[in-house]
């Protein structure tokens, strides 16, 4: 009989790996799998069923050793450490054996059972490396099981290995330094295993061999050890005699050992067949990661993806458009009673649809976006703008959480722990608001396609590229300033292109789109319909006679002017006046003096309130403030078609807002990643340093475009 408490497997392996395949194949569970490190930053986690027990499955970040610098190498170290799971199983590339071995000793000397997964063996099997697993298995003394987790082969022989090693707690063999080191090595264990409470939280040999490798955390852990003293004087030693038998350091001697025990494990295991011609990813490279075409060729596809979106994706959100003017007209001819259908026309309709109408693109653009990521080539794009982003101040890995700011600042901010330097980490925190998320994409939509509709895909990647720009300036200002300092080298692997699953790109598409689409039912379901209150009450003293002077005024102006479209204009301007005198409009004219020299009104003063707690509620929120009656003809204009018509718009405002948008500070659960990620100082910078930059180049484009005569 097992315990009650489900036994524990913990998920370990470099970056890229595979190890999230893996996960997802063991667990069920359908989660991002980028083909680039870092895509794993907190630990990920599962249940699986086997044989009638349940075993939890944790996914840890990728790590290339249990010596940790960056936030994400932590997180996998101390989760082993201090939460001590059943059995580690080590995700192995089979294309790059001999790199991957160097974790999996470390992970050997913590004193767990440990099960290895030889993945991608289809890969390597391409490149004509053959591995005898079962001979492996037996050198280093622990199974060794071939997998391929795209596709969930082998998985279930991986999952029965583990069962087996957690159920007979079998160890494998521990790796030896030599004789000579060993020595120091067992002095020092011995000294660490006499205290009993010590024993029962750490491995002796592994803090052992970290101690003698210098390694800061393993010092701060035998702190309370109490003999300190003795094992200090036992560390010295070892180091004084391993620099004066061996002329180097401690840490370069251990490394090396290991590498040479590795080497001779992989001679005897691993064959290599020399292939004629050269590999499809290195034919394919020749070309996008050229000099001179490489970054052309970037661009390139980036612009040919929004113009594919907008090509291909303004079809349904027309109809949908139209279905949701339907739907007002339906409302309109219910009967119900005139409270009720303003709630439903004005509050939701126009708030909930106006942002539902932009789905489409979203699916879309993700799509083409996943695509990207999977095949391999979003880490190409990393080196090719390594050389422009230390130029800045920012770390050639700083691009892949800048690339996930297009989705999301949330994950993109906490993707910054896996940049090791920390002014480089809070650097590319504070530029990561500034590129445009999938929040905004709804607003460029609207507004580009409202008053710019023939160039509208070029004007949305232009407020994208600005983005990008923006960011790069921003960055190179602070590291420059407040954060000056040196950029650290950059170290990253070129995954192999791979032919992303229809499965995994699919899911991407379905997370993004369900997240906004559920962000619509809840949070802004629940703004919009707050706006329509603050809009609607209280009721404005003396509308009726205000509505009545209205109605007398047209008819004597336009005599001729049918019945029904004179009704229609006076329910207009009864709006206008109820909005001007409800709550909406008392906080919309007190911000509304700061607002007006860029040209904003109180309305779009009003609009940008709520887009502080998601970027996707300003679109929603002008769909109440600039709703349109119902026509003659019964059928609504769409939010475009009323925003046109204002005579408080113009594409100088537009692109004024757009601009402003852009700039001012992200979400409010960005901002509370930014304050757990980089603390109330910066959090309080970035709201201060992006409002101010707002204005003043909200300012400044609005007064260029002004006297461009838009």
């Amino acid at each position: 009989m097992h315990a009650t408490r489900a036994r524990t497997i913990a998920l370990a392996g470099n970056p890229n790996s595979g190890k999230t395949s893996i996960f997802n194949a063991l667990t069920g569970s359908h989660h991002k799998v980028g083909n680039y490190p870092g895509v794993t930053v907190e630990k990920r986690e599962g249940v699986v069923e086997f044989q009638g027990e349940e075993l939890h499955v944790v996914d840890l970040p990728g790590t290339y050793s249990l010596t940790a610098y960056s936030l994400d190498e932590v997180v996998a170290r101390d989760f082993v450490l201090n939460e001590k799971p059943d059995i580690i199983v080590d995700i192995l590339d089979s294309t790059n054996l001999e790199r991957n071995l160097y974790l999996l000793l470390q992970l050997i000397e913590l004193g767990l059972p440990v099960v290895a997964a030889l993945n991608m063996t289809d890969e390597a099997a391409e490149k004509g490396i053959m591995i005898d697993h079962a001979t492996l298995s037996k050198t280093l003394g622990l199974p060794m099981v071939p997998t391929v987790g795209s596709r969930g082969e082998g998985v279930d022989k991986l999952l029965e290995a583990a069962v087996f090693s957690m159920d007979r707690r079998t160890l494998p063999r521990m790796p030896s330094y030599g004789d000579d080191i060993e020595v120091h090595i067992t002095k020092i264990t011995e000294l660490l295993a006499s205290d009993a409470e010590f024993m029962a939280n750490y491995s002796p040999r592994w803090i052992a061999i970290k101690l003698i490798e210098k390694d800061p955390d393993a010092q701060q852990r035998i702190q309370t050890h109490p003999r300190v003293g003795e094992i200090a004087a036992a560390q010295e030693t070892a180091w004084h005699w391993i620099k004066l038998h061996y002329g180097k350091d401690a840490e370069i001697i251990l490394s090396e050992q290991r590498y040479g025990y590795i080497h001779g494990a992989v001679a005897e295991t691993m064959h290599r067949k020399k292939l004629r011609g050269i590999s499809l990813t290195e034919r394919i490279d020749r070309f996008v990661m050229h000099p001179l075409i490489g970054l052309p060729i970037f661009f390139f596809v980036i612009w040919g993806i929004f113009k594919f979106t907008f090509a291909i994706g303004n079809y349904p959100v027309v109809w949908l458009e139209l279905l949701f003017g339907h739907l007002e007209g339906a409302v309109q001819l219910s009967g119900l009673p005139a409270i009720v259908q303003s709630l439903l026309i004005n509050g939701i309709i126009h708030g909930v649809g106006g942002v539902l109408s932009f789905v489409p693109l979203i699916v879309i653009l993700f799509f083409c976006i996943s695509i990207l990521e999977d095949t391999g080539y979003i880490a190409r794009a990393a080196f090719l703008t390594d050389h422009f982003l230390h130029a800045i101040g920012l770390h050639g890995q700083s691009f892949m959480p800048l690339m996930l700011g297009f989705g999301c600042s949330v994950p993109a901010i906490m993707a910054t722990r896996t940049l090791k330097s920390p002014k480089e980490r809070i650097a590319t925190i504070m530029a990561i608001p500034f590129i445009s998320c999938g929040g905004k994409l709804p607003i460029y939509v609207l507004l580009a396609g409202t008053f710019f509709p023939k160039n509208a895909s070029t004007v949305v990647m232009l407020m994208y590229a600005a983005g990008v720009v923006l960011s790069i300036l921003s960055t190179y200002f602070l590291r420059r300033t407040v954060l000056r300092g040196q950029s650290m080298p950059f170290v990253m692997e070129l995954p192999p292109y791979r032919m992303p699953t229809f499965k995994g790109v699919l899911w991407h598409v379905w997370e993004k789109t369900w997240s906004y689409a559920r962000k619509a039912g809840t949070i802004i379901m629940a703004v919009s319909i707050l706006m329509w209150v603050i809009t609607t009450f209280p009721k404005a003293k003396g509308i009726d006679a205000y509505a009545a002077q209205a109605r007398a005024s047209l008819t004597s102006a336009q005599s001729s002017l049918d019945p029904a479209l004179a009704e229609v204009q006076v329910s207009a301007l009864v709006r206008q006046y109820q909005l001007e005198h409800s709550i909406a409009g008392s906080i919309g004219k007190f911000i509304e003096p700061v607002l007006a020299p860029i040209g904003f009104n109180w309305k779009i003063g009003v609009a940008l309130l709520p887009g502080l707690s998601a970027k996707e509620l300003v679109v929603s929120t002008l769909g109440v403030l600039y709703g349109a009656p119902v026509s003659e003809d019964d059928s609504s204009p769409s939010l475009r078609q009323s925003l046109r018509e204002a005579p408080d718009w113009s594409p100088r405002i537009a692109l004024a807002l757009m601009i402003f948008i852009m700039v001012m500070p992200p979400c409010f659960a960005s901002l509370a990643t930014i304050r757990a990620e980089a603390g109330d100082k910066w959090l309080a910078f970035q709201v201060i340093y992006s409002l101010v930059l707002a204005w003043v180049i909200a300012f400044l484009v609005s007064m260029l475009a002004r006297a461009f005569g838009m």
